[in-house]
């Protein structure tokens, strides 16, 4: 790019603040540690902490590297400061597709960069996704500068952009599906407390990357549902439609001045009043039915054009609202299944903890049996006179008619917990 066609090259990048320093130094008058210590990483209006570095990469597929502040950003692309919070990397939002008037604000994961008609300004980072974004889309751009290609420059961007997120998040996912199912397995054969312990930290990671998932799938459902937002972002178009009426209105106020110096010019010859008259009015007659018809014929393009790129750009979501939306039924089903295994776990725990309660209700029966047997025991130790062990036959009497009867009574708790079918027998 020509560094004289290039507002960024110029007085775009900011330098040091020479004004400033020259302003508050104290070697010149200013005042003495005027900013004075502050926060260690708060930025200062037109400091060059302000700078950002961005990867500008041209229609071309050339790419490059520039310093650039929020100011210049925002007036070269005519975006709000709230735009370009979305892709400051020291904030963290949502997954964002925002379509403005001259750029489309894209906040995909890692990918966060503002797209223009001629251009795509991508935030530097070493992060992987970012270097391979800027690769592939210079790449493409390279390759396809010499084939027609009904997709603009902006969706181009666009489509690699969700590409790129829709690959990144269903290979996560599938990373996780391999991880959680030996251990999901290995839970359901053996409960312990090392293998809750990892499920409930993989359960966590599903549960962010399911609203990642989700928000980037109701991102480009909501572009999906709304005409006004996919018109917005087709830049090309709005761009060659700028040029079209400012090349309209250029050539008919050439038109004007043409009429008027002829009008001018023709004072000097003798013509009669109802004829400059009519002359005036057929000419002003003619330049409405030029403008009129301009006009309808512009409108009438660009509702057809519209519409075309309406459908274009709702082809290109619904292509990757698709993929989004089986790697989101993935999670869904990861976590179906996850809930499962903790049924089965809950079932199974469930089934121990019955087994226990009638083991001990079997062992407080017999308890009970055995307090019986010990009172007729202690009623025969006392001290007092008693001629039932006068014969030696006798005690054997005694002790046979009391395990008779802690038996028979040892039955009847059987036979009515039968009855009432707290458990089978």
């Amino acid at each position: 790019m020509d560094r004289s066609r290039d507002p960024f090259l110029q007085s775009d990048v900011v330098e040091p603040a020479n004004g400033y320093s020259s302003r508050f130094n104290p070697d010149k008058g200013g005042l003495h540690n005027f900013i004075g210590p502050g926060f260690p990483g708060l930025k200062k209006r037109g400091h060059t902490l302000g700078n950002r570095s961005w990867i500008k990469i041209e229609q071309s597929g050339n790419s490059k590297v520039v310093e650039l502040d929020k100011v210049t950003v925002m007036r070269h692309c005519s975006l709000p400061a709230r735009d370009l919070r979305l892709l400051d990397p020291l904030f963290i939002y949502p997954s964002t597709i925002l379509g403005r008037e001259k750029a489309i604000v894209v906040s995909l994961e890692q990918i966060r960069c503002i797209i223009t008609a001629d251009e795509v300004f991508l935030m530097n980072s070493l992060d992987g996704s970012v270097v391979q974004y800027k690769s592939e889309l210079c790449k493409r751009l390279q390759k396809e500068q010499y084939n027609s290609d009904d997709l603009p420059f902006e969706f181009r961007a666009l489509e690699l952009a969700l590409e790129f997120t829709c690959l990144t998040l269903d290979t996560q996912v599938k990373e996780l599906e391999m991880e959680i199912h030996p251990v999901l397995d290995e839970l359901a054969k053996s409960i312990s407390t090392l293998n809750l312990e990892r499920v409930r930290r993989f359960k966590g990671h599903l549960l962010a990357l399911t609203q990642r998932v989700q928000k980037v799938c109701d991102e480009i459902e909501h572009l999906m549902n709304d005409d006004g937002d996919m018109a917005e972002m087709y830049l090309t178009e709005k761009k060659q439609r700028n040029l079209c009426n400012d090349l309209y209105d250029q050539v008919q106020g050439n038109n004007l001045s043409v009429g008027s110096g002829v009008g001018l010019g023709s004072k000097s010859a003798p013509v009669s009043p109802v004829g400059s008259a009519s002359g005036s009015q057929k000419l002003q007659r003619a330049f409405s039915n030029i403008s009129a018809h301009r006009h309808g014929s512009l409108l009438s393009s660009s509702a057809t054009a519209e519409t075309e790129n309406i459908d274009q750009l709702e082809m290109l979501l619904e292509a990757y609202f698709v993929g989004i939306d089986n790697t989101l039924n993935k999670l869904l089903s990861l976590k179906e299944y996850i809930d499962d295994t903790e049924d089965l776990i809950n079932i199974k725990l469930g089934n121990v903890q019955n087994q226990l309660i009638k083991f001990e209700l079997l062992l407080t029966a017999a308890t009970f049996l055995a307090t019986v047997f010990a009172v007729v025991t202690a009623v025969f130790g006392m001290n007092f006179e008693d001629h039932v062990f006068d014969k030696p036959d006798r005690f054997q009497l005694v002790v046979s008619v009391s395990v008779t009867l802690c038996g028979v009574l040892y039955i009847c708790f059987l036979l009515y917990f039968k009855y009432k079918k707290i458990f089978p027998l």
